[in-house]
């Protein structure tokens, strides 16, 4: 089970590019290093015309293979450049309006086993109880929509005071299509916000989405 969650670090995209000053600017045909079908399908959304590279390994091995030109751009989390004490390189922060962020994004997570009370209380200290609420809306609007690794996904849950809003997006691969829908409600139906969500862009999406 996940015991406890840690406060959120920024959960937004960010572009890293030597040849361009924004995502806007990059070249007509210009190839975007991401493995992510999320990012992929949000980038084609916005930019038809771009060459969506596959590209694996860690992030200094990516950025090693965009020094060596095999891509043009990658996309990257925030977070993860961030903690690596590699933020230097981000040449935009990406919006949520253009890249809405992966359920879970910028979290760290402790799990432990469900029936180990005494590990529960000694990781309970650490729990973000606004982040914990966030990440419950988005866990339940994916377990909603019963996507696959093939369903480009995104959703993110903010929290101010004792009021949640969830937004998550659905699209087709190749970006050609999207439904957005948003969710706002009291924190403590946090769970119940997400599901409701989930259901509310499963119910429009035909098999092209690639839903369960």
């Amino acid at each position: 089970m996940i015991a406890c969650v840690l406060p959120r670090d920024d959960p937004r995209d960010a572009l890293v590019s030597a040849k361009a000053t924004n995502l806007a600017s990059l070249p007509r045909g210009a190839r975007v290093g991401t493995a992510s079908l999320r990012r992929q399908a949000q980038l084609l959304r916005h930019r038809p015309d771009l060459t969506i590279t596959p590209i694996r390994g860690n992030v200094n091995t990516r950025i090693r293979k965009l020094g060596d030109g095999e891509v043009d751009a990658l996309v990257l989390a925030l977070c993860g450049l961030e903690r690596l004490g590699a933020a230097n390189v981000v040449t935009e922060i990406l919006p949520r309006e253009v890249m809405l962020p992966a359920v879970g994004q910028g979290v760290l997570a402790v799990e432990c086993r469900a029936s180990d009370e005494a590990m529960r209380r000694l990781l309970e200290p650490l729990n973000d109880p606004i982040t914990a609420a966030c990440i419950g809306a988005e866990r339940a609007m994916l377990a909603a929509l019963d996507g696959s690794c093939r369903t480009p996904i995104a959703g993110l849950a903010e929290a101010v005071g004792d009021r949640l809003t969830i937004e998550g997006l659905l699209l087709r691969p190749d970006g050609s299509e999207a439904i957005r829908g948003r969710r706002a409600g009291d924190i403590n139906d946090a769970e119940a916000l997400g599901s409701e969500l989930g259901r509310g862009l499963r119910g429009p999406a035909g098999p092209a989405f690639g839903l369960g």
